[in-house]
């Protein structure tokens, strides 16, 4: 006898179809309202600052004193810009760098040969960034401080394009000075300190402590001498810190969006990328 195979009537699959429904309207009305009261406690709460002690204000003071300090120096400078005089459009700038730097300066000026020497020693240092970032790369197959390096130039060129700061007065330029030649150069941002800085940073990743320590003093002295012979505002040597440890996250970010795995025609298996091969 043939085995008759049975199909489910039209009743039972609507009756199953409207079962379906009615389990996943019963999910999304428990989940609506589960979040009800969440939106409706945080349309009933009290703003935060009414709720606030002085013992919660003492706690702030004692453990999160560093943003204290933030808010006190918020206020401060406030004081500062709206009473200070302006610096006339016929003035040159103000730099506190160059204040502090005057004796420098005047070293310099009257010994050529020095200036020369320090212009010289700075140029081998900027060869050290260049040959450990290269390094990270090439041999040890490590490119994010190179990527980093590549992101900050780009960004130092259309930034420094677009503002074309006048040079200071008294630079001291020279030959052996990088870029070598007495060739001409953005000053905002000083890329000398920001490709230290992502150098010493992908230093301290790898724990190369001493090495690290090096460079942040040889950078120290860098920017004394930058300071000294004119040859960068002290806001270039400031933002090129900055730069150095954004550019260096941002490659860190792409590091990570590009070693993510990808995966394969069947969506079994996944293949990672390659770092050595900027991913």
């Amino acid at each position: 006898m043939n085995d008759v195979v049975l199909s489910p009537s039209p009743l039972a699959l609507t009756l199953k179809n409207r079962k379906s429904h009615h389990s996943q309207t019963n999910g999304s009305a428990r989940r609506n309202a589960a979040a009800m009261p969440k939106k409706a406690a945080l349309a009933n709460a009290k703003a935060s600052f009414l709720t606030w002690t002085a013992e919660d204000l003492l706690h702030v003071a004692r453990f999160h004193w560093l943003p204290c300090i933030f808010a006190a120096g918020l206020l401060f400078f406030m004081a500062v810009e709206y009473t200070l005089f302006m610096v006339p459009s016929s003035s040159p700038p103000f730099d506190l760098g160059f204040v502090l730097t005057r004796p420098l300066h005047r070293l310099l000026s009257s010994s050529p040969h020095l200036n020369t020497l320090f212009a010289a020693l700075n140029t081998v240092f900027v060869g050290m960034q260049t040959a450990y970032i290269l390094w990270t790369w090439l041999i040890e197959g490590r490119p994010r401080a190179t990527i980093s390096t590549l992101f900050m130039f780009t960004c130092r060129g259309i930034l420094g394009y677009s503002t074309q700061l006048p040079l200071p007065q008294g630079f001291l330029g020279s030959g052996v000075d990088f870029p070598v030649g007495n060739v001409s150069f953005f000053l905002f941002y000083s890329g000398h300190v920001a490709g230290s800085v992502i150098a010493s940073l992908d230093m301290r990743r790898m724990e190369r402590w001493e090495l690290a320590w090096t460079f942040d003093a040889l950078n120290v002295l860098q920017a004394v001498r930058l300071l000294g012979t004119r040859g960068h505002y002290t806001i270039d040597l400031a933002v090129g810190v900055g730069a150095g440890i954004l550019f260096d996250s941002l490659a860190g970010k792409y590091e990570q969006s590009k070693r993510k795995t990808k995966l394969v025609d069947d969506g079994v298996t996944t293949t990672p990328t390659k770092e050595a091969l900027f991913m």
